[in-house]
């Protein structure tokens, strides 16, 4: 019963992206003409379909700062990837408009795909060409002062409770290159209300938990120095998400 009950509960999420994506689209349509001018305005509708749909479902967002974060600034945004819902919970957390570097698959979702062909950024993990391209693309934005959400992971893995992956190098050889901080995001527990994309195990209602950790300035380091910056900013973050998640 439990189960039928979180996999209506997901179906009733997935219809909520679309009732509320509909509405948005006809003004999409006209914004993604040229994403460069209306990049803010299509940011603020992926921000309000995400949240409108996840709040008549009756998941909500806290979020915990370590420290007070300057949102004029650009980051490199690093959080822990365990659900769809983290895509919402950083539209939440973040008040400046920003961009996702995604999987490629997402440009076959028919409401991914709007926003992956305009202001976020499609790469193919096979393709070492597509990969040069998305992240040349990723370093033009954070030049124009944009932020750029990584997940480091690099996906949401199979493995169930997940656990907190090795990080990939790209978003720390990016903050390194533009000297742009990197702003460690730890999603606590959207895993436990939605696991991956739903279909498996369902979802319910509940709050997501995210902790913002530390900024951490890349001004004086140097690519030799990228591993180590790589595994202290893995550290941090393991550290948190055991606090929540313990093995």
């Amino acid at each position: 019963m439990i189960r039928i009950l979180r996999r209506t509960h997901t179906i009733l999420y997935l219809g909520a992206v679309l009732l509320f994506f509909i509405p948005f689209y006809p003004f999409l349509y006209f914004f993604t003409r040229n994403p460069h001018k209306y990049y803010n305005q299509i940011v603020f509708c992926r921000k309000w379909i995400s949240l409108l749909a996840t709040s008549i479902v009756g998941i909500r967002f806290k979020v915990e700062y370590q420290s007070n974060i300057d949102w004029s600034e650009p980051y490199v945004i690093c959080p822990n990837h365990t659900s769809i819902l983290d895509i919402t919970a950083l539209t939440y957390l973040c008040p400046q408009p920003f961009s996702f570097m995604g999987k490629i698959e997402l440009l076959k979702n028919p409401v991914t795909r709007i926003f992956f062909k305009s202001i976020d950024i499609a790469v193919d993990r096979k393709s070492k060409i597509s990969a040069f391209r998305a992240f040349k693309k990723a370093d033009e934005m954070l030049k124009e002062g944009k932020s750029i959400v990584i997940f480091p992971e690099g996906k949401i893995d199979d493995e169930y409770p997940p656990r907190l992956h090795e990080f990939k190098s790209g978003s720390f050889r990016l903050a390194i290159d533009n000297k742009i901080q990197i702003l460690p995001v730890v999603i606590k527990d959207a895993w436990r209300i939605l696991w991956d994309g739903g279909m498996t195990y369902g979802s319910r209602p509940g709050v997501v938990h995210i902790k913002t950790l530390k900024p951490i300035d890349t001004e004086k380091l140097t690519e030799a120095q990228l591993d180590e910056l790589q595994h202290y900013v893995y550290d941090k973050m393991k550290r948190d998400w055991l606090e929540s998640n313990p093995l």
